[in-house]
């Protein structure tokens, strides 16, 4: 029904970034069986999506978390191919907070789609939302996604130390934030430089 350009991905034209609602859960779970041990390492996501059941399911929380207003989910198409997407895993407007979520399947990677995504998530969360705070939490052994929060021009707060478990193994988790102010400062140098 709508999506927001993304602009040229390379080799395949334009990326799309819409909402990734229920009723694509077969898209979807194809989505992650394409690149499940990929995604895989660094998020739990695929092991929890691992029929058409659970990927409903899974799309119907965040259905349930956007109608609350407390998260999001946005789906990434490159030339008419769900490839990956980004998230608010948590919002909370009246906090001023969130935390932004991403994955890809091995196809899409390389070609800045997350980085345009999130920003495009971020413009919205600060300009329109009144968001102050948003985070970033990653592995510190994934270093495409802390790639992507430095591009970003997030900083780093800090590691929680095996903060999860997943997969029979204790694992840390590296804390990454930008502040509004510095989204905006950001943005004006953006806008300055494109004059």
């Amino acid at each position: 029904m709508f999506g927001l350009e993304l602009g040229d991905a390379g080799e395949g034209g334009g990326a799309v970034l819409r909402p990734l609602e229920p009723w694509r859960a077969e898209e979807f779970l194809a989505h992650v069986d394409r690149g499940r041990e990929y995604i895989g390492r660094f998020v739990g996501m695929p092991d929890v999506n691992k029929d058409l059941e659970s990927a409903r399911g899974f799309l119907q929380r965040y259905a349930d978390k956007a109608a609350a207003d407390a998260g999001r989910l946005y789906g990434i198409w490159l030339d008419g191919t769900l490839v990956g997407g980004v998230m608010f895993r948590l919002f909370d407007a009246a906090a001023g907070t969130c935390e932004l979520g991403c994955w890809l399947e091995p196809s899409a990677a390389g070609r800045g789609l997350v980085t345009r995504a999130c920003r495009a998530l971020i413009d919205w969360a600060v300009f329109e939302r009144g968001i102050h705070r948003v985070a970033w939490v990653v592995s510190p052994e994934n270093t495409a996604s802390i790639n992507v929060a430095r591009r970003l021009g997030m900083r780093r707060d800090g590691v929680l130390r095996e903060a999860y478990h997943y997969r029979g193994e204790w694992h840390d988790d590296e804390v990454w934030s930008l502040l509004d102010r510095e989204w905006r400062a950001a943005r004006t140098a953006d806008a300055a430089d494109a004059r």
